[in-house]
């Protein structure tokens, strides 16, 4: 794994723990010698953990398009720095150069960009990793909910394993490392073809 994509806010959060966690995440990725693709802003805790690598010694590539590069504050002294000019180019550049996604917290567009990269996986678009840094409990009603759309039977039991979910960085990463995506066919579970 060489590149990891990072989803997070571009605000701090209300909780200290919320950007220390995105700097714990920046320093076990240079450790493991994986270079960070992110959303390109100065501020909050994209600024925090792009700072945090870029300190540990470690590559950075930054994605932001062109209309939030002065609302978010594009990190200009990244080396590499890639102005677009929209959220679909954004995300599919991201998708592009990495090899796996985790989303720390966030709010609308850090949960909309871990379940875009999430159901494309579920697609069979690509085989990555996707997954939750669940800092202080943040995403567990989401996670509650993610159970009661497989109750009600509409997320399929081995597409809600796909996202793997851990509350410390290094034990995420260890996970990612060792990740197999499930083999399955979404078309013949819908039309009941293989549910249990």
């Amino acid at each position: 794994m060489k590149r990891l994509c990072v989803f997070c806010g571009s605000s701090p959060g209300s909780n200290s723990n919320y950007v220390q966690t995105a700097r714990d995440l920046g320093t076990e990725m240079v450790r493991h010698g994986i270079d960070l693709v992110y959303g390109g802003a100065s501020i909050g805790m994209m600024g925090a953990i792009a700072d945090c690598v870029v300190e540990a010694g470690g590559k950075v590539t930054g994605i932001i398009p062109r209309h939030l590069a002065d609302k978010e504050v594009a990190f200009t002294d990244l080396s590499d720095l890639r102005i677009v000019e929209s959220m679909h180019q954004r995300k599919a550049l991201m998708e592009e150069l990495s090899d796996g996604f985790i989303a720390l917290p966030g709010g609308l567009g850090t949960i909309e960009e871990i379940f875009e990269v999430w159901t494309w996986a579920q697609l069979n678009m690509h085989h990555k990793p996707c997954g939750l840094l669940n800092v202080c409990g943040y995403y567990d009603n989401l996670l509650k909910f993610l159970d009661h759309t497989v109750t009600q039977q509409f997320v399929q039991p081995d597409h809600r394993t796909m996202i793997v979910v851990e509350d410390d960085p290094q034990k995420l990463l260890e996970r990612f490392h060792t990740y197999v995506p499930p083999v399955t066919d979404k078309a013949k579970w819908a039309l009941g073809l293989n549910k249990n």
